[in-house]
């Protein structure tokens, strides 16, 4: 719950793999609203990912290393205690299809009750509604380019095959 006065943090949770355009936009419109965003990269035992955690907090951290406003960490648990164990007041979250948004406001209204913290939800730009981390794994996967879905500049080819 936000206390006037204190820093608006947000939390942008999510697996990252690999981080797109999607995700970028989120982060950059974001920012217009809040102080901080930490993108949190939950570790989910349960899925297989394409690149390592390490490999995608390096990828991230790299992408925003000149942005004081944005930190990327990685989390174990739930999303709301570690929301709490950074202070950030608020979870933002994408939402690029009416399947998302069951999904999401299902998701926001338990963190809610558990904790009191807010989700606030921006909807994916038109151009990047059909991408997707499990797309472009998949085009990685079968060697193809993938230079429209993920930002420029965040370099993937240097930790493919690592």
């Amino acid at each position: 719950m936000y206390k006037a006065g204190l820093p608006k943090i947000a939390l942008f949770p999510g697996t990252f793999d690999p981080f797109t355009n999607g995700h970028l936009s989120l982060i950059e419109r974001g920012l217009t609203l809040v102080d901080e965003i930490i993108i949190a990269i939950g570790v989910n035992l349960e899925k297989k990912t394409f690149f390592p955690l390490e490999q995608r907090i390096d990828m991230i951290s790299r992408l925003f290393k000149p942005n004081a406003r944005i930190q990327v960490k990685s989390y174990k648990g739930t999303t709301v205690d570690f929301a709490e164990e950074v202070g950030a007041q608020f979870i933002l979250r994408g939402i690029r299809s009416v399947n998302d948004f069951e999904y999401e406001k299902n998701i926001a209204d338990v963190n809610r009750e558990i904790s009191g913290i807010e989700t606030f939800v921006l909807f994916t730009e038109p151009a990047y509604t059909h991408i997707s981390s499990s797309i472009v794994r998949e085009l990685l996967l079968y060697g193809k380019p993938v230079s429209g879905f993920v930002p420029s500049n965040l370099h993937i080819e240097e930790y493919i095959n690592k």
